[in-house]
């Protein structure tokens, strides 16, 4: 029996139960807190970060229920390479050619998946793309008119990190990394068909109602995930943040960690960062540019939804090493 969208969002609305008693108990002073400018902040912080993941998760269920409508299993199973070195290479190409954001990244790929693709080239498909498309190249070149290296190095790291990461997971992945077994997948693909409902099931109704149930699955995180961003973002100084990057080690920490936090959308991630073009030296730069779109918070709470939680651990220790040493390379290379 399929539950309805509005039981899987109730939970997620259970705590405003409790919201009003307490609102009916706070005195005055307490009520002025809400008029703060540190809420309003988080207010205005919090709609911003939804707003602009929103159009891109939008198009990465509409994508993926296409993808589930429309495109054969064997379809993905005969254009996928059979040898890893190829099939990560594909994956980048892939990335490079469909422009979608980090946020609709996740919901693709696992539908990729779920119809036959190999976890390796899943997981390359899913950390390059969101850098290696036109569009954010676009933007990092108008962000860094003046420092070319920065966008050199955010490229080059991001194709090196994403490549590695596929060869590992080839061959140290050898079971399913998705919580969703593939098999129940196929099953219920089948179970679906062979019902007379769903004798002409490829229609615009059936993908706008997959697209509405994708949605509501990742959308849940995607909310989580901006409020908690935005609760940092409007409750912890700026000026502390900063003083924790006064080393040569802990600019590249604290870039990071602020990519981390401020889970921007990569296609704007690079304005950002060029605000600290004065402040650090590529190294750093890079490590921001390059870890946001791959891992931050949000996505780690939609990719929690989507892979099991071993995978997504070792996946995420694999990405900050990677990052760390990486900018630490690029910074010697490109003169920093």
């Amino acid at each position: 029996m399929k539950i309805p969208a509005f039981f899987k969002w109730l939970p997620f609305f259970l705590p405003l139960l409790f919201l009003f008693p307490a609102l009916m108990t706070m005195p005055r002073s307490g009520l002025a807190l809400l008029g703060s400018t540190e809420v309003q902040q988080l207010k205005t912080v919090f709609i911003g970060i939804f707003l602009e993941a929103l159009p891109f998760v939008l198009l990465g269920v509409l994508i993926s229920s296409l993808l589930q409508i429309f495109v054969k299993e064997e379809w993905v199973r005969r254009l996928t390479p059979k040898n890893p070195v190829p099939g990560v290479l594909f994956a980048s190409l892939l990335g490079m050619i469909l422009p979608v954001c980090e946020c609709g990244m996740i919901p693709v790929v696992r539908r990729l998946m779920l119809k036959g693709m190999p976890a390796y080239v899943g997981i390359t498909f899913l950390l390059s793309g969101p850098i290696l498309n036109p569009v954010v190249l676009a933007a990092t070149m108008m962000a860094f008119r003046s420092h070319p290296e920065i966008t050199i190095g955010r490229m080059g790291l991001a194709f090196m990190i994403a490549v590695t990461i596929g060869l590992l997971v080839f061959a140290f992945v050898k079971n399913n990394p998705l919580k969703r077994s593939i098999h129940d997948f196929t099953a219920e693909v089948e179970a679906a068909g062979s019902r007379p409902s769903h004798a002409h099931s490829k229609t615009w109704r059936s993908l706008f109602v997959h697209a509405g149930d994708e949605m509501v699955d990742m959308g849940k995180y995607l909310v989580l995930g901006a409020f908690v961003t935005a609760c940092i973002q409007a409750f912890i100084p700026r000026e502390e943040l900063l003083s924790l990057a006064s080393g040569p080690i802990s600019s590249y920490l604290f870039m990071m960690g602020l990519a981390f936090v401020l889970s921007l959308c990569s296609t704007s991630d690079a304005f950002v960062a060029s605000a600290f073009t004065h402040t650090f030296t590529v190294g750093p730069l890079v490590s921001f540019l390059v870890l946001g779109p791959m891992l931050d918070f949000k996505t780690l709470l939609m990719l929690s939804a989507a892979f099991k939680t071993r995978f997504v651990i070792a996946l995420s220790v694999v990405i900050v090493t990677l990052v760390f040493v990486g900018s630490l390379i690029a910074n010697i290379l490109l003169g920093g």
